[in-house]
């Protein structure tokens, strides 16, 4: 199993969707931090409006009883209340962007086996069928902790190189939120390979990855059993407990998503494996 494990890493890093996928994340987040310094900062809004100042507005009517607005030195509290991990949630993990590109990166990767034959060459020499989808999983796993760890790294940075745009968060609850991600996250990737292991096919693990990742099977269903007044079961999804997930622990409550995000990654691990087992390749 130390050697499928060690050959998927040696070819993950080889695999060109990897580094697209983390350009992708890295733009986002110097875009969004583009946006945030033109809209909330003085010097911004001077470069977007030509004038020396920030914003505020004086309303003076003309003889003709229109209001006329002045622009005068003031800032707008754009940021109030933000900090560098409410930013970073902003970027895209709220929104199920993080977990839709993670997911097309995963069905790329592991449908590669599928499409070159190389899997009847692996499950001849691993018997126990188990340790290809455990191998793939903790790849997957791999791939997402360092996704987390530099994008959020390349926000600090860009923090900095924007002169403190944001206030930084306290590293206990920066660890938190970023652990608990990766469990739910992880269990979003497992959830993409077992699909991959029905279908075998990628245009299915990527449309998946969209649909899922994105929230727009949960927003939809939930649209429907609101009728019937029940929607208690979107609390224990995956991308409810991503996109709604405390960015501080306060109540054990909060550690929910840990659960979810476990429950659901033990789940789809033994599923994708059952499937493989049972099914000729």
């Amino acid at each position: 199993m130390f050697n499928l494990l060690r050959m998927d890493l040696y070819r993950l890093f080889r695999t060109k969707s990897v580094y697209l996928c983390l350009a992708t994340l890295l733009a986002a987040s110097v875009l969004s931090f583009w946006v945030m310094w033109l809209t909330s900062t003085p010097e911004g809004r001077k470069a977007i409006t030509g004038l020396d100042a920030s914003v505020t507005t004086d309303s003076n009517e003309n003889d003709r009883g229109m209001v006329i607005i002045s622009v005068q030195n003031e800032s707008f509290p754009i940021l109030e209340d933000y900090d560098i991990l409410a930013l970073f949630r902003e970027i895209g993990m709220d929104g199920g962007a993080y977990a839709c590109l993670l997911g097309i990166v995963v069905s790329i990767f592991v449908c590669h086996d599928y499409k070159s034959g190389f899997i009847k060459n692996i499950l001849s020499l691993h018997r126990r069928r188990w340790h290809y989808i455990a191998c793939k999983i903790i790849t997957a796993g791999i791939l997402n902790l360092l996704y987390l760890v530099i994008s959020f790294g390349f926000c600090l940075l860009l923090n900095a190189l924007f002169h403190d745009l944001v206030p930084l968060t306290d590293t206990d609850s920066i660890l938190f939120y970023l652990s608990q991600s990766w469990v739910v996250t992880t269990a979003f990737a497992a959830l993409f390979i077992l699909i991959i292991t029905l279908t075998r096919s990628t245009s299915a693990g990527v449309l998946a990855s969209v649909l899922l990742g994105s929230g727009i099977i949960v927003i939809l269903l939930l649209s429907l059993t609101q009728l019937w007044s029940w929607n208690s079961w979107a609390d224990y999804t995956l991308y409810y407990n991503q996109t709604y997930m405390p960015s501080r622990y306060s109540t054990l409550h909060d550690l929910k998503g840990y659960a979810v995000g476990a429950g659901f990654l033990i789940l789809y691990f033994a599923a994708a494996a059952g499937i493989l087992t049972k099914k000729d390749i």
